[in-house]
Parts: C-alpha cells; sequence; structure tokens
C-alpha cells in the first residue's frame, strides 16, 4: 500500500493533504486504511467530548468517576499512538516528548 503524506491537527481534528490548507501540528505518512482509522478515532473523539460536556454540568461527580472522560483520554491516546507510528521523525519526536503514550 502507498503511503501519502498528510497533515494533522488533534485539537482541531483535521487531516489534510495540502499543507497551506489549515493550521496542523503533526505530519504524518499513512495508506488509505490508517488515515480511515485516523478518521474514525477522531469521530470518536467527537463524540466522547459531546458527551463529557453534558456530563461537566453534573458538579457532584468528580472528575476521577467520569466515564465519559476516561474514554475521551483512551481515544487520544490511541490517536497519539497511531500519528507516532506513521509520524515523521520530527512528529515521533514531539510526541515522544509529550510522555502521553507508552513507547515500550
Amino acid at each position: 500500500m502507498t503511503k501519502k503524506r498528510y497533515y494533522v491537527s488533534v485539537q482541531a481534528g483535521t487531516i489534510m493533504e495540502n499543507q497551506g490548507d489549515a493550521a496542523y501540528e503533526l505530519e504524518i505518512e499513512a495508506t488509505d486504511f490508517e488515515l480511515k482509522l485516523l478518521r474514525d478515532l477522531f469521530q470518536q473523539m467527537n463524540a466522547a467530548d459531546y458527551h463529557s460536556f453534558w456530563r461537566a454540568h453534573v458538579v457532584a461527580v468528580p472528575y476521577h468517576f467520569d466515564e465519559e472522560n476516561d474514554t475521551y483520554d483512551k481515544l487520544l491516546q490511541q490517536v497519539y499512538t497511531l500519528l507516532y507510528q506513521n509520524g515523521t521523525p520530527e512528529t515521533q519526536r514531539h510526541i515522544a516528548s509529550m510522555n502521553i503514550i507508552d513507547l515500550k
């Protein structure tokens, strides 16, 4: 499978083929299948973020007892793992410096 270069913004949940289309944080080289996985993860994160927004209005439940936030956090780690695996050397160094995923 052929890999293409993409420009990714985790914050915005966007994946672009053209570097100048919008702001981005990371560069990756991915196959169509890997790109689909990343898009699916972004969609799941968006849904989890929506649910955590509504949960945030329930002040009686502390953050660490919050399944919605746990789901979002796990998805974020999956996104960064996929980005690390397909990232350029600069992207890999940046993600490693964040200490957000286990690189062992």
